[in-house]
């Protein structure tokens, strides 16, 4: 996606522009000025940018080029516009190590550090998972988004598991697998407090949270219906006082699923930034347990999340394969500390 910062030079037509976003507005959207639609629609867009998109000549509504101030109405077709293709389809091969779990002629196992996108995008268009997969890999099937082998993704600060195609047929097999829910996938997350239950489920529509757009939220009350469905089982593994290892088996595959899900209930995860993580949400007020926390993040500088279990069907033999990624050092590391805390210091 771009970031809406080029400096385009005014156009009269659209032949020879690139599309970069496309919405068709629901047919029940209220008149809405564009500039606001597309900061609902666009992460990491601001209204400035998309105002100088506008008066750039570079945003259509049904094909017409449109001002800022333009109402968007119930079935319009929204189009960004640039001169230059999404910088994520501009993809680069790039020599950039893979641990390999499993491969075979149809499939690749993946262990994916934390730190590493999946996919370029917005601010990623290099050193993601997709640069190093085309170097080492050729003729990788497409996704529907134009993805090269991808079927699934976790997120850049999250560790573990991602199964990759080789094929079309694959690529076919795998996604639907994924659509029909037949998937395993078990993640190790630790978060702040302690998990009364010793097991349980969420439910509750995730969709963009209104205020944040970084963020997701779990819909509830009257805007219970808005969102997607999620499903999330979880099961305690280890209470370590004022923080909880838990084991979370995904029934649906949202964005952000695990992190509001556990956050939703109380339990956000352990040094999670983006919802909140990062500060002490559990303990004592003394000093030396804030510097005792700080020096948990300093040796896990991300959220505490690792997809360590993933399982699948074979798209050509129809066995059943399952994996497991061992959680890596810097999480053990952190659990270490927790451990050696709550054994010492909490009663």
């Amino acid at each position: 996606m771009t970031d809406f910062n080029a400096s385009e030079a005014e156009n009269d037509g659209n032949d020879d522009l690139y599309e970069h976003y496309r919405f068709v507005a629901d047919k029940g959207q209220q008149p809405l000025r564009v500039d606001k639609y597309l900061m609902n629609k666009v992460e990491n867009a601001t209204r400035n940018k998309i105002q100088k998109a506008a008066k750039d000549g570079n945003i259509f509504v049904n094909d017409v080029a449109v001002k800022s101030s333009y109402k968007v109405k119930g079935n319009d077709v929204v189009t960004v516009l640039f001169e230059h293709p999404p910088y994520e389809q501009l993809l680069v091969p790039e020599d950039i190590p893979i641990n390999i779990v499993y491969e075979d002629e149809e499939v690749l196992v993946v262990n994916k550090p934390a730190g590493m996108v999946v996919h370029p995008g917005h601010g990623n268009y290099s050193g993601t998972l997709i640069n190093a997969l085309t170097f080492h890999f050729d003729n990788l099937p497409n996704n529907s988004s134009n993805r090269p082998g991808l079927v699934h993704r976790i997120d850049k600060d999250t560790s573990g598991l991602l199964v990759v195609a080789k094929t079309e047929a694959a690529m076919t097999h795998l996604s639907r697998q994924f659509f029909n829910k037949s998937t395993e996938r078990e993640y190790v997350a630790l978060v702040w407090g302690n998990v009364e239950e010793d097991s349980g489920t969420i439910e509750g529509n995730i969709g963009r949270h209104p205020k944040n757009r970084l963020q997701n939220t779990v819909y509830e009350g009257d805007d219970a219906d808005r969102g997607k469905p999620a499903i999330t089982h979880f099961k305690v593994l280890e209470r370590l006082g004022y923080v909880t290892l838990v084991s979370c088996n995904l029934e649906t595959g949202r964005t952000h699923q695990i992190r509001v899900h556990l956050k939703h209930i109380g339990h956000t995860l352990f040094n999670d930034e983006r919802y909140g993580g990062e500060r002490i949400l559990k303990g004592t007020h003394f000093s030396k347990y804030k510097q005792f926390v700080e020096n948990c993040f300093k040796v896990l500088p991300r959220q505490a999340l690792h997809a360590r279990t993933l399982g699948f069907e074979h798209p050509q033999t129809g066995e059943m394969l399952r994996f497991e990624a061992p959680i890596p050092e810097d999480m053990e590391s952190c659990l270490a500390k927790w451990r050696n805390y709550s054994k010492h210091v909490i009663e």
